[in-house]
């Protein structure tokens, strides 16, 4: 990846809503230059997506959240891959991770209330071929998001005291 490319990328990756012009001044570079970047970085299926961080909690408060550890059998021949593409097809299923120590793959769930959640996990992800079990947690509050700190706090104005 050239080093423009890189560039860009943090630079959107910090506000997507950065204009190309905005983008290509802060880096010194030609406009056009950075808008073949960002073109490239979309056919490459480097970006994916321009998506907002949402505070969810301030417009709504009927979601749930749920992240639900999976421990799994890997299939002969494709590993963690087959079982993985069978889960994120799910459209509860927001994020899926595959990840290292006590449980294989990391499932975050949304759904309207806790009973819908739970269903899922009991009558759908549990019920695939090879899980071997689910622990869920439900996500009880957001304080940060993608490095965005979602709650308003006062700054402690009260006095030293020395002794």
């Amino acid at each position: 990846m050239t080093e423009l490319k890189s560039k860009v990328l943090e630079i959107l990756n910090e506000d997507a809503r950065r204009a190309p012009e905005l983008v290509a001044t802060m880096l010194g570079a030609p406009v056009e230059e950075v808008l073949t970047a960002i073109a490239e970085l979309e056919t490459e299926k480097v970006i994916v997506k321009y998506a907002p961080v949402v505070n969810w909690s301030k417009v709504e408060d009927d979601k749930v959240t749920a992240l639900i550890e999976v421990q799994i059998t890997p299939e002969r021949g494709r590993g963690f891959d087959a079982i993985a593409e069978r889960i994120y097809l799910f459209p509860e299923v927001k994020t899926l991770y595959l990840m290292s120590g006590a449980y294989d793959l990391l499932v975050e769930v949304e759904g309207h209330n806790l009973k819908e959640v739970a269903l899922f996990v009991s009558q759908r992800l549990s019920s695939i071929d090879r899980v071997l079990s689910t622990k869920t947690h439900f996500i009880l509050k957001k304080y940060k998001q993608d490095g965005v700190v979602f709650e308003d706090h006062e700054d402690d104005n009260r006095l030293m005291i020395a002794p």
